[in-house]
């Protein structure tokens, strides 16, 4: 059971609950392992602390369904109970709740598709934005609308927006709140920069994470830009000491994997976590007091000439770098190696791009318009969405079928907006001519909005054949919404 006092927002806890009293809006700055995401949700709803708790349900939304699955189940052990109980959790492929919950956690994408089936938040008393610092398009959508429900239909609906680094000034001026600031809990961390080779990461990193099992005591966080990395970087550490096992971590492997990565390890044993950014800040490793940093991180990159959308390698940020360095001193003092020379750490951009500022924006204005607002400028922003990039959405929906010259949905567009994907792909299925290839498309749809699905080929039947033979739960799941999608009929040339 909780013990408060134990994690630095614990006391802070009382002051946060008393500002939502009288205020509809709060920005909680709080950096890792102060406790924000797993304690403030407790005490909003009355479970910890003695206060009587927002009357409500109280939504947590996770940019990450890893993040989201273990936030309510670190929240419903505190409670000393399972998740599906008091405490819920809702993702795209995983959903545990009941009557009984007051707390779900749910991913930032699934929020925004309940927001648009229930602008008033029915049974809803506060939603809380976590990990903002990522600024993922999603985020910013769902604080829009939300700010925007709150203004129009629900002026006792609470808002609080978190985020282990914020820029507290900007947040608090956009959305006119109060600001409250944890100073967390950091053990010193010793930075060694190691510099860069003309070596390929993978070989970098393998050969500083032998180096690191050799100078230092206690598990090992490495950060990599991808999957195609960590699974290299594991093939080159070769035979290990039999107390040290390596473990990959990113948002394609199953449940179980992930778990075995951030459970912690026997006495007298060690790990090496082989992570892409999604250990940077939600998730707490046991065990590790060493960090390996390769410096940097995959985002999207889109083409608007093309209309499509690429994952290019770039340089992490400067704020990225800085979670991943904190990753080491959460436990007690610990160690990061970087892969860098110090000097580079002067050059790099301050915090990552927002996603609404350089990504394709036809979703966004596809959700806006079956909100019922034509113009993204009327509502409160982060960042207002690029002019250049909400002219290119709106001429790709126009093209798609899915608007009216006037902006308003069309009635294809009312179909394509019930689909949980990105517009290109909803097109595809309503396009389909008849059931068979309506569920063929369906299938394509889930396989290519699910990275690592089917395998690497580039043959999209070989995928096909694999995603559909898959019975892993991951693809399960998958393969349960893409029935959905397809209305339950067997794909065209394809068997069931």
């Amino acid at each position: 059971m909780v013990t408060l006092g134990d994690l630095p927002i614990d006391s802070l806890l009382p002051e946060i609950c008393a500002t939502l009293e009288t205020r509809n809006r709060l920005v909680l700055a709080a950096p890792p392992g102060a406790g924000k995401t797993t304690r403030v949700p407790l005490a909003l709803a009355g479970l910890i602390g003695g206060a009587a708790g927002i009357e409500g349900r109280i939504l947590v939304l996770e940019p990450r369904r890893l993040a989201a699955r273990m936030a309510a189940d670190r929240m419903a052990s505190t409670l000393g109970e399972r998740t599906g109980g008091r405490i819920g959790l809702s993702t795209r492929i995983e959903r545990r709740v009941s009557s009984e919950t007051v707390v779900e956690v749910i991913t930032d994408g699934l929020f925004t598709r309940r927001l648009l089936a229930d602008p008033g938040l029915d049974g809803v008393g506060a939603v809380l934005f976590d990990e903002v610092h990522e600024r993922g398009l999603n985020t910013d959508l769902g604080i829009a609308l939300a700010l925007d429900s709150q203004s129009a239909l629900r002026e006792d609906l609470k808002l609080v927006v978190m985020s282990a680094t914020l820029d507290t000034a900007l947040m608090s001026r956009v959305l006119d709140a109060p600001v409250i600031e944890s100073e967390g809990r950091q053990y010193p961390v010793d930075t060694r920069y190691l510099g860069r080779t003309r070596d390929r990461v993978e070989d970098q990193m393998a050969s500083a994470i032998k180096r690191a099992l050799r100078e230092e005591d206690g598990s090992i966080l490495a950060f990599l830009p991808g999957a195609g990395e960590i699974r290299r970087t594991a093939e080159r550490l070769g035979q290990l000491p039999d107390n040290t096992s390596v473990h990959p971590l990113f948002g394609a492997l199953s449940p179980a994997e992930q778990d075995a990565a951030v459970s912690p390890t026997e006495a007298g044993r060690r790990k090496i976590v082989l992570a892409t950014d999604i250990a940077e800040s939600s998730l707490t490793i046991e065990g590790v007091r060493i960090v390996i940093d390769s410096g940097m991180a995959r985002v999207p990159e889109y083409d608007p000439a093309g209309g499509t959308a690429r994952l290019i390698t770039v340089r992490a940020a400067r704020a990225n770098v800085d979670q991943r360095r904190g990753r080491a001193g959460r436990m007690g003092p610990g160690v990061c190696y970087r892969l860098w020379d110090e000097a580079e750490t002067l050059g790099l951009r301050a915090s990552p791009t927002p996603e609404i500022l350089n990504s394709d924006l036809s979703g966004l204005l596809l959700a806006l318009a079956e909100w019922g607002e034509q113009d993204p400028d009327r509502l409160t922003w982060l960042d207002n969405p690029p002019a250049g990039r909400i002219a290119a959405a709106r001429m790709a929906l126009l093209e798609f079928g899915a608007l009216q010259a006037d902006g308003r949905l069309t009635e294809r567009g009312k179909a394509m907006a019930k689909l949980p994907m990105a517009p290109r792909l909803a097109s595809l299925i309503v396009s389909a001519r008849n059931p068979g290839e309506r569920a063929l498309a369906a299938n394509i749809a889930a396989l290519v909005s699910e990275a690592g699905m089917g395998g690497a080929s580039s043959d999209l039947s070989d995928r096909l054949a694999k995603f559909q033979a898959d019975r892993g739960p991951r693809a399960k799941a998958l393969q349960r919404q893409a029935r959905q999608w397809g209305g339950d009929a067997t794909p065209k040339g394809h068997p069931g």
